[in-house]
């Protein structure tokens, strides 16, 4: 199915991007309540929008810019992210 998808030029975005968004508003969950904040369903949705947006924007630009896949292209993108954050956190 890929293959034929790829001679047709019709991209796939990867699971890791297209499902990102439950993981980001748990994310979102998590941090409001640690800091016993409550946000509004239209500042969830406008957070997570802006996210969305930001990670399909620079996986898109590694395709284009690299000529990768859509999924090799998430994957530097998340792999770039843990890298700096081993890092800045001295590991």
């Amino acid at each position: 199915m890929r293959a034929i998808l790829a001679r047709r030029e019709i991209p796939v975005l990867p699971d890791i991007l297209a499902n990102a968004g439950g993981v980001t508003v748990s994310y979102f969950e998590w941090a409001q309540n640690i800091q016993s904040m409550r946000w509004t369903e239209e500042e969830v949705n406008r957070r997570l929008e802006q996210v969305m947006l930001d990670s399909y924007r620079t996986v898109r630009g590694l395709v284009e810019q690299r000529n990768l896949t859509w999924r090799t292209a998430a994957y530097v993108v998340g792999l770039g992210r843990v890298a700096k954050a081993t890092v800045l956190r001295g590991v």
